[in-house]
């Protein structure tokens, strides 16, 4: 996505939860430790779809489908997306409601917080926005 990792995450795998265990928050129900499962074993057995949630407060939810396996070429990565559409939405923007609101200020020029919330962005935002080599580049640190 381009965030930061600067929230707690999980995945819902064949209705198994995967993170990071916190231990001074314990979770009624148990989460695998992320860091001690590959990915490519589960693809293996025919995991085809998945569930990511980032950021528990504003509980981005996002439906992974995996549309091809294929062997990597050598000096490939193993990882890839082919296709994308959209900018991330900024970190810390909100759930959906907070990034409409976002985008609603950033269409309007005469909004009293449109200079606070164009800074905030970083003085430009295009939602519209996607960048496949830069998508590439954050999917290449998978480990599979």
């Amino acid at each position: 996505m381009g965030w930061t990792n600067s929230h707690l995450h999980e995945y819902e795998i064949a209705r198994q939860r995967y993170g990071t265990p916190d231990d001074y928050y314990p979770d009624e129900e148990p989460v695998i430790d992320e860091r001690r499962v590959r990915l490519k074993p589960l693809l293996e057995s025919g995991l085809r779809r998945f569930i990511y949630v980032y950021d528990f407060g504003d509980h981005w939810e996002h439906i992974v489908t995996v549309e091809d396996l294929m062997m990597p070429k050598p000096d490939a990565p193993s990882v890839q997306c082919t296709a994308g559409e959209n900018a991330c939405p900024p970190e810390d923007v909100g759930s959906t409601g907070g990034y409409a609101n976002f985008l609603a200020i950033l269409r309007d020029p005469n909004h009293e917080e449109y200079a606070d919330t164009l800074t905030w962005a970083g003085g430009a935002f295009d939602p519209a926005a996607f960048d496949l080599a830069a998508a590439n580049e954050r999917l290449a640190v998978i480990k599979t």
